[in-house]
């Protein structure tokens, strides 16, 4: 067993990458452009207020753009967007390319083809080390149950069978 203390991040990532999660792209319309980032640090937090959570790293760039925005769209990826999943979490080059979106009255950017759509309003961020919580109030939302969700696990993308 390693200690904690004087742990190389990237063995912490191997702890952390033991748990399979979803991937969720992050988006809405940032100056009149589609805006997004990925996440798999997604979960369900409360049903009464309806609340779910995502983490973000305090050197992201992207997410001070879309805290800024009235509404954010959280999609739940399928898993047929491992490509798109890894634009979104790219720092360079055009996230969206070759994805489907849709985008709501509200600004929220929506990804087709994922297996459940919400449109959130930013309700706190917490900070937590090297992150923030972001708690979203989820406002409106849509579930495709048979679109079978995108899961990450040991730093690659993989698929439930049936």
């Amino acid at each position: 067993m390693k200690a904690t203390a004087g742990a190389d991040p990237r063995d912490l990532r191997d702890v952390y990458g033991a748990f399979p999660s979803g991937v969720v792209g992050l988006c809405a319309v940032v100056d009149g452009v589609p805006t997004g980032m990925a996440a798999s640090s997604f979960v369900a937090v409360s049903l009464d207020p309806p609340l779910v959570a995502v983490c973000v790293q305090h050197t992201s760039t992207t997410w001070p753009r879309l805290r800024a925005q009235p509404f954010v769209g959280v999609s739940v990826l399928g898993e047929s967007h491992d490509l798109a999943a890894r634009r979104l979490a790219a720092k360079t080059g055009d996230r969206f390319e070759g994805v489907s979106l849709a985008t709501t009255e509200g600004g929220a950017v929506l990804i087709d083809g994922a297996s459940a759509w919400l449109e959130c309003t930013v309700d706190r961020e917490v900070p937590a080390g090297d992150h923030n919580i972001v708690l979203l109030r989820i406002e409106t939302f849509e579930v495709e149950p048979t679109v079978a969700p995108l899961v990450f696990h040991s730093s690659g993308f993989r698929r439930l069978s049936a």
